[in-house]
């Protein structure tokens, strides 16, 4: 087992929501990484949608680099919801 690819588990809680990351697994395929994802992390019926994706193919930038990787952001505050003014009549903003 100690050579089988580790995966990165996903679960949808209700319709109209995004999946979110629960957790990692260690299986030898994707049908069998599906299967147990199912078995460990919606055994109460917690879910309606799982991914399971190879924890290979993920990229992620480094914690230790948080301020140079994010920096060009900081300067352009129209991308922040506050710099706009929503008007009065418009529902669910």
């Amino acid at each position: 087992m100690s050579d089988w690819p580790l995966w990165e588990v996903f679960v949808r809680p209700r319709r109209g929501l995004s999946h979110q990351h629960v957790g990692s697994l260690h299986a030898p395929d994707a049908e069998l990484a599906l299967r147990n994802a199912r078995d460990l992390y919606t055994r109460r019926g917690e879910g309606v949608s799982l991914w399971v994706v190879p924890s290979s193919a993920v990229t992620a930038s480094s914690p230790e680099e948080k301020d140079a990787f994010f920096d060009p952001s900081a300067d352009k505050p129209y991308r922040h919801p506050t710099f706009y003014a929503v008007p009065e009549g418009v529902p669910h903003l």
